[in-house]
């Protein structure tokens, strides 16, 4: 497939490589792990007083795993704002997910200044991005002959078929055209006849009729003469089932891996996180399917209810920019798993986290918009699918792909199976996008991390009341509003107490503060009075809301009110007592 151009400036691989890098970059094709370095370190380049390029680890190969932060320093230091984490590519094959973050990156930075919404954005919050956390992954997804569904997990050596050796049966691209399709071989008792309406397509016969194929699977050979095929392909570590929140072995769930955070992207990522904990929202990009998921991720773990609405908010919301997707709970809504990284996130890192499974394959559309899509009935197979909308795909790769997204079969002599045929779709289809529909998913992608983004906490500190109310003693009043949805602490946060909640102190030098608490009541003064340290408070800012808080002080002089918060920044306030 390598060099098939639809028109000039798309193709269905990657970018030429021997082409220059220029920002703003392109997203009508893909770029390999190399290209996204060289992307990440051009970005930088251009934009060095909005950036900093951080090496945070190193893949089981050696690769290395890059990070950008983005933040304007003349609006505060990256840990005094709320943090925005976007990543993608945690899967070797879902490579749309790092388009995610480069187009996130680049229309943020090269918008910053001209577009006022975009410039508030950037100022607001600190921005951190990790645009491919698998790098192993996409760099072989790439290098490699694969199916559209593998190179998923970590290159991690694994002896899968417990015969002593490691690794040594992939699949095989037998005929050298960079994909793992299917095979297929003419047999009068078969289970599969040709379809009558598309002979690229094979329907099940009926009992009593006769067939016309058998499916032999994934292109290959039996590389270690064990009489299997394709058994022992890289050592299966799922990177998103290795983290170290809710972790379960592999015999629990496939591809848990030995232990936690035993991958090294994983362990790298998690002590970033760690070390910045003003990361408050958490996007994570995979694909496929077209969801917008939130923890929890299995059935025994659970979410603060007044967690829920704040997700609800940003869900729904989220469903209207990426039109066709689904706001749904991973394990209810899809299904559970364990050792995931936004439960390790949520619970952990103390962040509001989203899943966005990119591309519903149903966009790939040929027909009226009037016309309802066909239903499933389960009776069609297409290169073992056994999905009967394969017909409308095909006239999509036909009429709109030019036929980049389906090998035709053709035949080829196996060395054991003798004469068979060799078809179906390449990798570079079915989980991703044609290129030429991939700039609509990226940009709406990142518009729905901009409203999340936008919605991080705006914390305002409002002087409600002074007065004098004895000899030297006055009553002040502080309000701490949010206008936005997302609280200065997560509300799972508090009950899990990973961290200490906001503060909010009164002090001075000629001051005694000698009572102090949450206004419950402005209007009766109703005061829940702290009964220790009055000058210090400990407390939570909710979404769309507001907390006031009431100080009796002792003395005269000037009074410094501070508020201060891991994920909503600080402000400070002086006054005169």
């Amino acid at each position: 497939m390598t060099g098939m151009l639809l028109f000039p400036g798309i193709s269905l691989q990657a970018q030429d490589e021997t082409k220059p890098m220029t920002v703003p970059l392109r997203f009508d094709h893909y770029y390999t792990y190399e290209q996204v370095v060289e992307a990440l370190k051009l970005i930088h380049k251009t934009y060095p007083d909005l950036t900093q390029l951080n090496l945070i680890g190193k893949s089981e190969e050696n690769r290395e795993i890059w990070e950008i932060t983005i933040n304007n320093p003349k609006t505060g230091k990256p840990l005094e704002k709320p943090g925005v984490y976007v990543d993608g590519n945690i899967h070797g094959n879902e490579i749309q997910a790092g388009e995610v973050c480069l187009y996130f990156i680049d229309i943020m930075l090269s918008n910053y200044g001209k577009n006022e919404k975009i410039t508030r954005l950037l100022d607001k919050n600190a921005y951190y991005v990790i645009p491919v956390v698998n790098v192993d992954g996409r760099y072989h997804f790439f290098a490699d002959a694969n199916t559209m569904h593998s190179n998923r997990g970590l290159r991690r050596p694994k002896d899968d078929d417990h015969d002593g050796r490691i690794n040594e049966d992939f699949p095989d691209d037998l005929d050298g055209d960079g994909n793992i399709c299917q095979m297929r071989k003419k047999d009068p008792n078969g289970k599969y006849k040709t379809d009558p309406e598309d002979p690229r397509l094979m329907v099940r016969v009926k009992p009593g009729e006769k067939g016309e194929w058998t499916i032999l699977g994934q292109e290959g050979i039996d590389n270690d003469g064990d009489g299997r095929v394709n058994e022992d392909a890289e050592g299966y570590v799922d990177p998103n089932r290795n983290w170290g929140f809710n972790w379960a072995p592999p015999y629990v769930q496939r591809g848990a891996g030995d232990y936690p955070f035993s991958g090294h992207g994983m362990k790298a990522i998690a002590g970033f996180m760690v070390n910045h904990p003003n990361i408050l929202v958490v996007w994570a990009f995979h694909n496929n399917g077209g969801m917008i998921l939130r923890g929890p991720s299995t059935k025994n773990e659970r979410m603060n209810p007044a967690d829920i609405p704040v997700y609800d908010y940003l869900g729904k919301n989220g469903e209207k920019i990426l039109p066709g997707y689904k706001y749904m709970i991973s394990w209810k809504d899809l299904y559970p798993t364990y050792g995931d990284f936004t439960d390790f996130t949520d619970n952990i890192i103390g962040s509001y986290s989203f899943v966005g499974e990119l591309f519903p394959t149903k966009k790939e559309t040929y027909r009226e918009m009037k016309e309802e899509q066909p239903k499933r009935t389960g009776n069609f197979i297409l290169s073992g699918s056994g999905n009967e909308r394969d017909r409308e795909r095909l006239k999509f790769n036909d009429f709109l792909a030019m036929g980049m997204l389906y090998k035709p079969w053709k035949p080829f002599h196996h060395p054991v199976y003798g004469d068979i045929e060799i078809g179906g779709w390449v990798k570079m289809s079915t989980r991703l996008p044609h290129p030429f529909m991939l700039e609509d998913l990226v940009h709406r992608a990142a518009s729905a991390v901009m409203f999340t983004a936008g919605q991080t906490p705006e914390i305002k500190m409002q002087v409600l009341k002074k007065e004098k109310i004895g000899k030297n003693l006055y009553r002040l009043r502080v309000r701490l509003s949010n206008n936005k949805a997302i609280p200065s602490i997560s509300y799972q946060s508090v009950a899990n107490k990973v961290y200490p909640k906001d503060m909010l102190t009164v002090s001075g030098k000629n001051i005694r503060v000698v009572a102090g608490g949450k206004l419950t009541d402005i209007y009766t003064d109703r005061v829940n009075y702290k009964d220790y340290k009055p000058e210090v408070q400990f407390l939570q800012v909710p979404g769309f809301g507001k907390t006031d808080y009431q100080f009796l002080i002792k003395g005269k002089g000037k009074v410094q009110i501070k508020f201060t918060s891991r994920k909503a920044g600080t402000l400070i306030k002086t006054i005169d007592m």
